[in-house]
């Protein structure tokens, strides 16, 4: 019998709450009481043939406390007519936080609410719309309105974010908050304000009108007749991305390695420059006029990110070629194949045929399933031969 028993009613009326549908009710003024649970019951053949498991059942609903039974009537062919249970109903606010045990958060949010509607009444539709996440900060809720009416106050400030004074709003709050934050300022802030062409949790700080960390690079100058700066050769070199787009090198060719080791141990290679990359993101390379001019090679793992990467690079610099990065690599280094964890399987469309044939095979775990060869388990030698046949 899976009529429905106490338990029933309390995980319908705790998805309500889950949901947000109580708390939303007490921002938009919306009288959500009473409501209406569902009921399963007996049916009429249940009810004639197991009464007294009937009879019990309906004694334990009519029990329930804070629960109001709507009655129904059943004709009964020998009993006559009865009384069953045709709906079961929470009437009033009150009583349904008394059966979740939730009139305190309630009284939280209420208050949280009152905040709101008194400092920044533009923000209550988002309250609306997302109660649970803002019961979830009531804690920090006022310092939230305080960096809210802040940067109201003083819109794109010009100033990096742990510069912002707020009285007790320590110098990280903003960034561990970006994220609630940008919600909200979207309403807050006039739309001479925003930047929306910068998204996201990292484009924060452009959005606002913040300074962001500078952006750098890290470089080594691989040819021994060369010197970025007068008088040092093999430097190894880290500059912003202002700086660094403003270098005029005398190298024709760039090479770009993910590995810090392989950066380190690069060989001296005439008329070539090397960049210590970054992962996912060329955007400070992509904006070095210069580099736009220079053939570009990237040494990444043999992996589907390693692919990824290399189809992101060539969004940026699209002469970028692959570096060691070829089947017969993979399969010389067979010994020190490893597991990539989680593969990509997105397409990549900037991989010419060979790359593209080796990424479906990685992708596809033809030659071996999630197979990745990381870049610094490929031989020096092997590595010194390559380069010198370019």
């Amino acid at each position: 019998m899976n009529w429905s028993k106490s338990r029933d009613l309390h995980a319908q009326l705790q998805r309500w709450w889950d949901r947000g549908d109580i708390l939303a009710a007490l921002v938009t003024g919306q009288d959500a009481f009473p409501h209406r649970l569902r009921l399963k019951g007996p049916t009429s053949a249940q009810m004639r043939e197991r009464f007294d498991a009937v009879r019990n059942w309906i004694a334990e609903l009519r029990d329930l406390p804070g629960y109001r039974i709507e009655m129904r009537e059943f004709r009964h062919p020998t009993l006559g007519v009865n009384q069953v249970p045709g709906a079961v109903w929470v009437d009033d606010l009150d009583g349904a936080l008394g059966l979740l045990g939730k009139r305190r958060e309630a009284a939280c949010f209420l208050h949280l609410v009152e905040k709101t509607r008194a400092r920044q009444p533009v923000l209550l539709a988002w309250v609306a719309g997302k109660p649970m996440q803002a019961l979830a900060m009531v804690d920090v809720w006022d310092r939230l309105l305080d960096v809210a009416e802040w940067l109201l106050a003083h819109p794109r400030p010009g100033i990096y974010l742990r510069q912002v004074d707020i009285p007790g709003v320590h110098s990280k709050f903003i960034e561990a908050h970006r994220g609630i934050l940008s919600q909200w300022l979207d309403r807050v802030l006039p739309e001479g304000a925003i930047d929306h062409e910068a998204t996201g949790v990292s484009g924060f700080g452009r959005r606002y009108g913040f300074r962001d960390k500078p952006q750098r690079v890290r470089m080594r100058l691989l040819d021994p007749g060369q010197a970025l700066l007068p008088g040092l050769k093999d430097v190894d070199m880290t500059l912003d991305a202002a700086s660094f787009a403003r270098l005029e090198p005398e190298s024709s060719r760039v090479f770009i390695t993910e590995n810090e080791i392989n950066f380190l141990a690069f060989p001296a290679l005439a008329d070539s420059l090397l960049i210590f990359g970054a992962g996912y993101g060329f955007e400070v390379l992509a904006q070095a006029a210069w580099l736009h001019r220079c053939q570009v090679y990237y040494w990444g793992d043999i992996d589907t990110h390693g692919f990824a990467i290399l189809d992101q690079l060539r969004a940026r610099l699209p002469q970028a070629r692959s570096l060691l990065m070829d089947r017969e690599t993979l399969m010389a280094f067979e010994a020190h194949w490893g597991v990539e964890e989680r593969q990509t399987q997105r397409d990549l469309p900037r991989l010419n045929a060979d790359e593209a044939g080796l990424y479906d095979e990685l992708r596809d775990n033809r030659l071996r399933p999630k197979l990745r060869l990381e870049q610094e388990r490929i031989g020096y030698a092997w590595v010194e031969r390559v380069l010198s046949g370019l």
